[in-house]
């Protein structure tokens, strides 16, 4: 399928809709629709832009200093997220698959590279396109929000490329009737909406199963475990959290049912050849680091800090560029010196 292919569809169908319900103006100029449909800082990867996003931008734009300095800092932080840290856990998932070691804490590490590998890589790319449109005068909407410190699944598909969750809820979900029908209705609705996002991920099944999966955990949220999780201490819910996120990255890397299922039981010791073995221990000693930093990252407590430095004018006037120019720097020659760089949205 050509590269964007999904974004460029749903950014069509999104147009098509608004239209037809009169929310928007039918767009004449053949140049500026052209420009909506294939607007090619979001067009690989999202995030997903609706025509009323960007309707006025597409005729009159403002273009200033202070706008292309905020752009050009969301792209090299972007850039920094991708060739810095997502491809450097890429290379430890690509190490646990290459290894015949199937040890418990080795596939514990493998979740946790992959969970970091996917959210710096899908992120990194949404800071890239984001800031490639401040240049250019276009604002284009917020794609994550931490989804890894969410206390719940539904506040982390709240959190998690949000533009596809707005997508499917106001395109799919609420026409089908939303939550304002009865019962079964409702079960139906939320599995056929997860069902659709586990598909437009890719064709294969364990995609489809994929999406089931969050339908079924979001249905039993609803009905059963709301209130439990409301009452629980917020540690308690962050583990739970963490421990469906992973779950679900098994599936979704998985290129079938049964590795992924293989996966899951060796998070648990079923299926596993040890608890743990050497090169889990040389590869946790080895990206202790790196993963500390990217758990970290994941996080608020960053850019909390960065904001309090940037509250005196001094440090933030130095520090500011010197590190985006470092981090410019080092990607790009990460970039031009290695051959591993493979975004994983391409793929869908």
């Amino acid at each position: 399928m050509p590269i964007g292919i999904s974004f460029y569809t749903f950014q069509l169908v999104s147009y098509t809709i608004d239209l037809y319900r009169r929310k928007i103006e039918v767009q004449r100029n053949v140049f500026d629709f052209s420009t909506y449909i294939a607007l090619f800082p979001a067009l690989i990867a999202g995030p997903i832009v609706r025509y009323s996003d960007i309707a006025r931008e597409l005729g009159s734009r403002v273009h200033t200093w202070s706008g292309f300095a905020v752009g050009a800092r969301r792209f090299i932080i972007g850039l920094g997220k991708k060739m810095l840290l997502a491809n450097l856990f890429g290379q430890l998932v690509e190490v646990y698959k290459q290894s015949g070691e199937r040890s418990v804490l080795f596939t514990w590490i493998y979740l946790l590279s992959y969970a970091l590998q996917i959210y710096f890589d899908f992120s990194g790319y949404s800071d890239m396109a984001i800031g490639i449109g401040n240049i250019f005068g276009f604002k284009f909407p917020e794609n994550f929000n931490y989804p890894y410190i969410a206390d719940s699944i539904t506040n982390f598909w709240r959190r998690w490329h949000m533009t596809l969750s707005g997508w499917f809820r106001d395109y799919v979900y609420i026409p089908m009737g939303g939550n304002r029908v009865k019962a079964g209705r409702f079960l139906i609705n939320i599995l056929v909406v997860w069902m659709l996002t586990g598909f437009w991920h890719g064709a294969d099944w364990n995609y489809i199963l994929w999406g089931g999966y969050f339908g079924i955990v979001l249905l039993i949220e609803k009905f059963f475990l709301g209130k439990v999780l409301g009452k629980a201490p917020k540690p308690i819910r962050h583990i739970y959290v963490i421990l469906i996120v992973f779950i679900s990255w098994a599936f979704f890397d998985a290129p079938g049912f049964n590795e992924a299922f293989a996966v899951i039981g060796r998070m648990f010791g079923i299926g596993a050849d040890a608890f743990f073995g050497r090169e889990a221990v040389y590869y946790l000693r080895s990206f202790m680091l790196p993963l500390a930093i990217g758990i970290v990252g994941a996080t608020p407590k960053i850019k909390a800090l960065a904001g309090k430095v940037c509250e005196n004018k001094l440090p933030a006037t130095i520090l500011e560029p010197v590190v985006l120019a470092v981090v410019l720097i080092v990607s790009t020659a990460s970039m031009i010196d290695g051959s591993f760089n493979p975004f994983i949205y391409f793929r869908f």
